[in-house]
């Protein structure tokens, strides 16, 4: 079992920055793939960004070049750096650990938290 903590979220103004961390309670950290989603009221949760164990990322249409997601394996810790935020931006952010195995997958999933972006 992987606990995920997610930190960083809250208000900021439109056009402002914030930095989520994400820490893994696995002694194994380096080999799963690591990622963010983000769910708005009424709305699906939806892929922000991925980092894979050999640090191919991935982005969504509506983050890339605002968004950056980085990992440091040392501190089993994640992190997405949000640049230039939109009120379109407000939802709750979840961090991801994910690998697959020849008999399963294993996925785990932090409690979120909130960015909002308003004036």
């Amino acid at each position: 079992q992987v606990q995920l903590v997610e930190s960083g979220g809250g208000l900021v103004q439109p056009g402002g920055s914030l930095r989520l961390s994400c820490a893994a309670s696995t002694s194994i950290f380096s080999i799963y793939a690591m990622g963010w989603y983000r769910q708005s009221p009424g709305k699906q949760r939806e892929l922000v960004a991925t980092i894979t164990s050999g640090g191919s990322t991935n982005y969504a249409d509506s983050v890339k070049g605002r968004f950056t997601i980085s990992r440091d394996n040392a501190k089993n810790t994640v992190y997405l750096q949000m640049n230039s935020l939109k009120p379109e931006d407000t939802a709750v952010y979840y961090c991801n650990a994910h690998r697959s195995t020849t008999w399963r997958d294993y996925d785990y999933w932090g409690q979120g938290t909130q960015v909002t972006v308003s004036s």
